[in-house]
Parts: structure tokens; C-alpha cells; sequence
């Protein structure tokens, strides 16, 4: 079948990318390297380009998403089972220098899209990969206790579930053009029946991202320990809590979406508690695997709208999609990733 990806060379689109060319299915790639623009050359997705031209059954275009008239070419010319948008400004921080640029991309963008599947490909499932930015610093009410290593949810909830309000809080403009997006996602599969799911995701790591200072958590966090031997914690002491799903396993995810579609329905989708670390229990762990003692400074003040502890409750996914599980564990992507460095260092 033909598969469409927006943001194909990016993380989280050449993960799904491979899984599905694997299948021996044709993916058409649109993306156009916009992160080396937004990030520099450290973030430039090239390596991720030429893996994924290594399959004869992979096409690719360097599209912005922005441009509808090159977009519509390709939608009117060919018939999509599955449409996966991950193209987007990904970065929080950045957001605040370039709010239209952000806005143009993850809005409009998103929309171009929206409204080219009502047009052309009516019949498509449609995947649109979110982010829990859209829950602004709500997560931060929750009644947190501070541990010796990691602040921690004070009553015995899995997490964050899909139930907690996106209104009254900071969102970060990053935050706000992808819930802009969400909402568009939502409504055209509610209000034009097409088979929209919108996936509100936390920490999606894997060997392959080009992690930097803005975006990227865990690949830049171990690519400074491992090239610099020393990483900056910004804010709550280094006890901020992130749950990290790999790439991988969103792709697992897609499949399964893939296989029984929604309508504008939203899953929080994220490595769950298992998954979970703080800054510094992941500095521990990444300093024990290279035998290194890094230098670790600390800047008190946070990032705006930063979530202190974000776990991810993807229970409402687990029921709606039972043989779906995770399946890599926060040993095993450091593992990989550290792997993969070495590979590209070589």
C-alpha cells in the first residue's frame, strides 16, 4: 500500500518509515530539512535521508509543508491508505524567536494537510503526532513530593491521562500551534468523518534523532556526556520528570491505528511510568554505561511553562488497542543511542 509521511527524516518519521517499508509497503516522504534551518547543521536530518534511501520502495520529496500548491500535486496524483503527519517546529524554546514561522508550521501546515485528505483522500487514516505541550504547565498542579532524585505525583496516579483541561495555563507558543493543529485534526474527524487520531506524545527518543540544546532531550543529553563530558540542568535541581517511549514503538503504535481507525479521537501516548527518570538519575545512568564523571552545572531558573513531572497514563490507548505494548526499556534506548554515536563517530 502507498503510505504518506510528513517529516519522513526526522525521528520520529523515519522510525514509522522503516517499520513500514519493512512491510514492503511504498512510503512517500515529504521533507524538506527545515531543522537544520531552525537548529543548525548538529540538527540537520541528512544521515536519517540517506538510511532511508537504502530502500527501493521509498520515494521522497522536498516539500514544505506550508506550500498547498506543491502539496496538492501530490495528494491529486496518488491514492494514500495511511497518512502520518510528523513534520512540525518542535522546539519550545525556539518558538518564542520565529512565533510565525512556528504558527505557519504547525498550523497551517497542519491544516494544508487536513483539508488535501478531505479533498483527495477521503478514505486515507489519518495520523497526527501531538504533543503534551498542549496541556500548558497544567500538569504542574498536580500535587507533586520532592524525592532525593525526582519529584514525584503525591497521590497513586499513573499520570497524565487525556481528561486534564488545556485551558487557563502557559503553553509555550510552541504548545499553542500544536493545539491549534490537534484541534483541527480533531474537529475534521469529527465534523467531515475522516479517520483523524491525534496522538499527544511526550519525551519520543531513538538512535537516530539529532538531538540538540532546544530539542531532543535524552539523544543531546547523551551526546554531551559523551562528546563533551558536561551537561547543563535547567531548573528543579534536575528532578523534573520525563517517561521516554522510542520511536520504535510509536511506530508499533501507528500500525495498529492503521488497523482500526478512529474519528477525531485523542490518546496521551508515552513510555508510562516504567519509562520514567529524572534529569539526574538518566545523567547517572548514562555516566555508569560510559565510565565518565561529567561536570553538571546547574541554571535555577526554568524554562517557562516547563513541566516539573509529565508521566505519561496511555491507558485509554491500551484499551482501545490491546496487543500493543511497550517494548524497549530506558537502558535499552540509552544503549542504542550511544551505540548509534559511536557508529557515526567512526
Amino acid at each position: 500500500m502507498k503510505i504518506l509521511i510528513t517529516g519522513s527524516n526526522g525521528l520520529i518519521g523515519s522510525e514509522i518509515a522503516k517499520f513500514f517499508l519493512k512491510r514492503k509497503d511504498v512510503v512517500f516522504g515529504i521533507d524538506n530539512n527545515m531543522r537544520q534551518k531552525l537548529f543548525g547543521l548538529k540538527g540537520s536530518t541528512k544521515n536519517n535521508r540517506i538510511e532511508l534511501h537504502k530502500y527501493k520502495n521509498y520515494i521522497h520529496y522536498s516539500i514544505d509543508i506550508r506550500n498547498i500548491k506543491d502539496l496538492e500535486r501530490l495528494f491529486r496524483n496518488n491514492s494514500f491508505k495511511l497518512i502520518v503527519h510528523c513534520a512540525g517546529q518542535p522546539s519550545h524554546d525556539k518558538a518564542k524567536e520565529i512565533p510565525l514561522l512556528d504558527f505557519d508550521i504547525n498550523t497551517t501546515g497542519t491544516l494544508n494537510l487536513l483539508e488535501l485528505t478531505r479533498k483527495y483522500q477521503k478514505k486515507a487514516v489519518f495520523v497526527f503526532t501531538s504533543t503534551n505541550k498542549v496541556y500548558g504547565d497544567n500538569p504542574n498542579k498536580v500535587a507533586l513530593t520532592e524525592k532525593e532524585t525526582r519529584f514525584a505525583y503525591k497521590k497513586k496516579i499513573t499520570g497524565i491521562n487525556e481528561t486534564m483541561s488545556i485551558d487557563k495555563n502557559v503553553h509555550s507558543l510552541m504548545g499553542s500551534s500544536k493545539l491549534a493543529a490537534d484541534i483541527y485534526t480533531q474537529e475534521y474527524g469529527k465534523y467531515f468523518k475522516l479517520k483523524t487520531t491525534v496522538l499527544r506524545l511526550g519525551c519520543v527518543t531513538g538512535p537516530s534523532q539529532t538531538g540538540v540544546k532546544l530539542h531532543g532531550f535524552l539523544s543531546f543529553l547523551v551526546k554531551s556526556i559523551m562528546h563533551e563530558n558536561r551537561y547543563e540542568v535547567i531548573g528543579y535541581k534536575g528532578k523534573q520528570v520525563r517517561d521516554q517511549i522510542d520511536a520504535y514503538d510509536l511506530a508499533k503504535a501507528i500500525y495498529e491505528i492503521y488497523k482500526k481507525p478512529n474519528y477525531g479521537e485523542v490518546f496521551n501516548l508515552g513510555g508510562g511510568k516504567k519509562n520514567s527518570a529524572s534529569i539526574i538519575e538518566l545523567i547517572d545512568i548514562i555516566s555508569k554505561k560510559l565510565k565518565t564523571t561529567p561536570k553538571i552545572t546547574y541554571n535555577p531558573i526554568s524554562r517557562q511553562g516547563d513541566h516539573i513531572c509529565y508521566i505519561t497514563d496511555y491507558s485509554k490507548f491500551k484499551k482501545r488497542y490491546p496487543s500493543w505494548k511497550i517494548t524497549k526499556n530506558i537502558d535499552e534506548i540509552i544503549d542504542e543511542i550511544i551505540e548509534y554515536e559511536k557508529k557515526y563517530l567512526s
